[in-house]
């Protein structure tokens, strides 16, 4: 008798529906998962609010457990952490393997223990992400930095960081908020050049600041880091989340749907608002919401991806479903990242024509889209299937959608609530083609 298989989670989409109503974002995952290792570095207890329902924060949660940290959920989006009693520096490397937000870890530690000791960050894999600037910045400030075996081992001859002045070679979203977190308690100054400036850079430095730390100038290129002595508890609310706003964004003008966005800062979403807008998408800003309508005919853009306040890379997939919608030539030129057009191949089994050439991608749009099976590359790319999915004539199957669980909170419920035919279904993972069960 065949034995019965696992069981996978898929999703199922229907397409053509239009998206219409309103939709509340959450708080912004890569804020969340710097300011949840930046707890580490508090002695008191830490009241986050605004934290999203997503498994790279719930990852990070278990992982201070595990080292020590006192975690207690107040309400579904507001927790406590309490580190003063950590001691343990080796994270459990069955689970900082799994994301890429672990390499925090490395500065939070540091900055705390004068050691540090983790493996390399895993999560999505869309080339190559060295941690060379991360190193240069540990180094710079007196750690001894080894990795060997896939880990990252990190530790002071004295067990205290010292400020320095630090240039990094190419802007690091990921390197500059590393390295603020190992200065925050270092002494004397530290200076990061050629600093990344998105906003939750801005947020994890606001946050370390309403702790007791003196971090100056984020936002710019130029950030100053004041080490102090230590950090007291404090409350702290997380800035939603730009990426997620963008999605339902594009979203909404790839269905040629009405949507109202809440809980956003629309001047984080100027480069993505500028971009809709000239594909004849209307977005209506207020204070702290969009309003979305979608064109009758999408026009194509041009866009290439740059570091903030440019059009984000992690929008980048969401963009290129959209512009198959538009008519005419569109071109995406990635500049950040060497292999982020993964996702081409699975719009092209939905009838897209697209063409890839090293960073460049030629979308010659206006082709109906048919519904496929399709799967989740990584985060962003999964977001662009559902979206494709939306869009398509027929049945879309989206599958290893647990990268789109790492950073979408509750993303089919919210976009069942907009009209979306789509829904969570259990197939054997020996066969995509059958469906078992429905689960929502």
């Amino acid at each position: 008798m065949r034995e019965r298989c696992n069981l996978v989670e898929k999703y199922v989409i229907n397409g053509g529906a239009t998206l219409r109503g309103e939709v509340e974002i959450s708080g912004a995952k890569n804020a969340a998962v710097a300011i949840i290792p930046a707890a580490l570095l508090v002695d008191g207890v830490c009241r986050i609010e605004n934290i999203p329902q997503i498994s790279d924060a719930d990852m990070l949660l278990t992982i201070l457990s595990h080292l020590g940290s006192k975690v207690r959920f107040i309400n579904r989006t507001t927790i406590e952490i309490d580190s003063t009693d950590v001691h343990c520096v080796d994270a459990p490397f069955d689970l900082t393997r799994k994301i890429r937000a672990s390499y925090y870890l490395i500065g939070a530690m540091l900055g705390r223990f004068g050691r540090a000791k983790t493996t390399m960050p895993g999560g999505c894999n869309f080339g190559v992400r060295p941690i060379e600037q991360h190193i240069k910045g540990m180094t710079a400030l007196g750690a001894d930095v080894d990795v060997r075996n896939g880990f990252v081992y990190a530790e002071t001859p004295d067990g205290k960081l010292r400020g320095a002045r630090i240039y990094l070679d190419k802007v690091s979203v990921g390197a500059t908020m590393n390295i603020i977190l190992a200065a925050t308690l270092a002494h004397g100054r530290t200076i990061i050049e050629n600093a990344a400036r998105e906003p939750h850079i801005v947020d994890l430095a606001n946050f370390l600041n309403s702790m007791g730390a003196d971090i100056r100038g984020a936002g710019t290129d130029t950030v100053k880091v004041n080490g102090v002595e230590k950090l007291h508890g404090g409350s702290y609310s997380i800035i939603p989340d730009q990426i997620e706003a963008g999605t339902y964004m594009v979203a909404a003008a790839a269905t040629g749907g009405e949507v109202l966005i809440r809980n956003v800062i629309p001047k984080h979403l100027e480069c993505i608002s500028a971009k809709l807008r000239e594909t004849g998408t209307i977005i209506q800003e207020n204070e702290d919401s969009v309003f979305v309508k979608g064109a009758t005919h999408l026009r194509r853009a041009n866009v290439k991806t740059l570091p903030y306040p440019g059009f984000p890379t992690d929008m980048q997939p969401q963009m290129g479903t959209l512009l198959c919608q538009a008519s005419g030539t569109s071109v995406i030129t990635e500049g950040i990242y060497d292999n982020r057009f993964k996702y081409v191949n699975e719009l092209r089994k939905m009838g897209a024509e697209i063409q890839v050439d090293g960073r460049i991608a030629v979308i010659e749009g206006g082709h109906e889209l048919s519904g496929a099976v399709v799967q989740a590359c990584d985060l962003r790319a999964g977001a662009a299937m559902v979206i494709a999915g939306l869009c398509a004539n027929g049945t879309t199957i989206v599958e290893d959608v647990h990268y789109i669980e790492r950073g979408y909170e509750n993303f089919v419920g919210k976009l069942r609530a907009l009209g979306a035919d789509i829904s969570v279904v259990d197939f054997p993972d020996d066969d995509g083609a059958e469906k078992i069960i429905s689960v929502s």
